[in-house]
């Protein structure tokens, strides 16, 4: 049971469409840098609207890389699992998240039969009055 609630054969599992189209139309992205089964974006410049849905097993890293980018004047929205006993939870989303979005229920992410053993966060990082 624990094996099944913890841990994953993957880490990279896609997106729900319609959580990703609803903060599209939004924020109007034009990078995602970790798109389901590569780690590209961490070597590299974001553009200047981010969606990030990071392997779950390293989001500290993608939320330094994400924070940089963000100090650049980007925005950066991330979609994590809602675990707020974590050290980069309290280091680096709540200081500076200009929002923090819990999901109500659980999703169903793409090429999964049942629903995610954990609730989700959409945490936005956006400079006051800047918009994509």
């Amino acid at each position: 049971m624990k094996r099944v609630l913890f841990s994953s054969l993957s880490p990279h599992w896609d997106t729900p469409k319609a959580v990703f189209d609803q903060l599209d139309a939004e924020f109007h992205f034009n990078d995602d840098p970790c798109p389901a089964g590569g780690l590209f974006g961490l070597d590299r410049s974001w553009g200047q609207s981010v969606f990030v849905n990071p392997p779950y097993s390293q989001i500290k890293v993608w939320m330094e890389k994400g924070l940089a980018e963000y100090r650049q004047g980007k925005t950066v929205v991330f979609l994590i699992p809602v675990r707020t006993d974590t050290k980069w939870f309290h280091d680096h989303v709540l200081p500076n998240a200009s929002e923090i979005r819990f999901i109500r229920g659980r999703l169903k992410f793409g090429g999964a039969k049942n629903g995610a053993p954990f609730p989700s966060m959409v945490v936005i990082f956006q400079s006051e009055g800047r918009k994509p």
